[in-house]
């Protein structure tokens, strides 16, 4: 075991713009073996997620940045090899910051068991994982929406944003998805059970708005900002809700950062717009994890991932993120 050798990417550089395979040193070291309280793990599947991008820059922020030379930071499932930490044996799959390397030796306490016998592992990275408590404590704790109210939300077939909609729905509101292309819109329609879907690449986004949202926006819920955020603040309703979840459209920007240039709209409607990081809900994920496996059970709220096998594929894997080219939560399998 001592001997077994870990892959693993390290940022090399900041990046400018997208994210470019330079930016990482790929490079093939020994495993660490665990020290008292630590557990060496197989790492087997990565979640890219487009916060991944804001972690390599350099200043303050919600969480220190990804030192240069220190493996990138991610969020993965995996196997435990050896374990020196009481709770915590050789077979138990764990949840945890391991990062984008295939055997990570980590704190004992900064892992979760799961039970991959309750659903697939991929699952614990998704619907109920990350992406799930986002979307779980981002609609209904930040949001607050009540039945008969109007939701949009943004990047609607992403890993947070089609499981907002589907919970919106399951709270009895009137939910608008926004998604880029035709088979993205007909998916969270057809099969997620949206009401209707917003196709940015290809209609008009603040007419389209008017079609679907007759009675206005109740709740907002962002994953892209810029323009599609102003035109939703244009037509929010009285005491709306918007929830500031990420920005993706700003994220590999060189120029400044644009922000919402009608944003009076909340003063006139007298309405909040909240910034939310699932961390600060940490000891609550159990609750949020319980309603989300029981939702999926029922059938009411459906999952999908997509899954890239190969460690070495991931500096492209994550620029997919930002072309829209992912369909579903996005994961490496190692």
């Amino acid at each position: 075991m001592d001997h077994q050798e870990n892959r693993q990417f390290r940022l090399a550089r900041r990046p400018v713009g997208h994210v470019k395979r330079e930016d990482f040193e790929f490079r093939t070291d020994p495993a660490r073996a665990p020290e008292a309280g630590e557990i060496m793990v197989a790492v087997e599947y990565i979640s890219l997620d487009p916060a991944m991008r804001g972690w390599m820059n350099e200043g303050k922020s919600y969480i220190r940045p990804v030192g240069l030379g220190e493996v990138m930071r991610a969020g993965a499932l995996g196997t435990i090899l050896q374990s020196k930490a009481e709770g915590f044996s050789t077979g138990d799959v764990v949840t945890g910051a391991l990062g984008v390397q295939s055997i990570a030796t980590i704190a004992a306490k900064d892992c979760t068991k799961i039970d991959p016998a309750l659903a697939p592992k991929p699952l614990f990275l998704s619907a109920l994982g990350m992406p799930g408590m986002t979307a779980y404590f981002g609609l209904l704790a930040v949001g607050e929406p009540k039945p008969g109210e109007t939701i949009v939300v943004s990047g609607a077939a992403g890993a947070v944003g089609a499981l907002v909609g589907q919970i919106g729905k399951i709270k009895g509101c009137h939910v608008v998805g926004i998604a880029g292309g035709a088979e993205k819109c007909r998916y969270i329609v057809d099969e997620l059970g949206f009401d209707a879907a917003i196709d940015y690449k290809s209609e008009k986004i603040p007419a389209r708005l008017r079609e679907t949202c007759p009675e206005g926006i109740d709740v907002y819920f962002d994953n892209v900002g810029g323009q599609i955020l102003d035109d939703c603040l244009a037509q929010i309703n009285l005491r709306a809700r918007i929830v500031i979840c990420g920005a993706i459209s700003q994220y590999n920007n060189t120029t400044p950062v644009k922000g919402p240039a009608n944003y009076l709209s909340l003063l006139v409607n007298r309405a909040r717009m909240q910034g939310m990081i699932v961390f600060d809900y940490a000891d609550r994920y159990a609750e949020g994890a319980k309603e989300m496996a029981s939702w999926l059970r029922e059938g009411r709220l459906k999952s999908r991932e997509d899954i890239v096998e190969g460690l070495e594929t991931f500096p492209d894997t994550l620029g997919r993120l930002f072309t829209g080219e992912n369909f579903g939560k996005l994961m490496l399998k190692v």
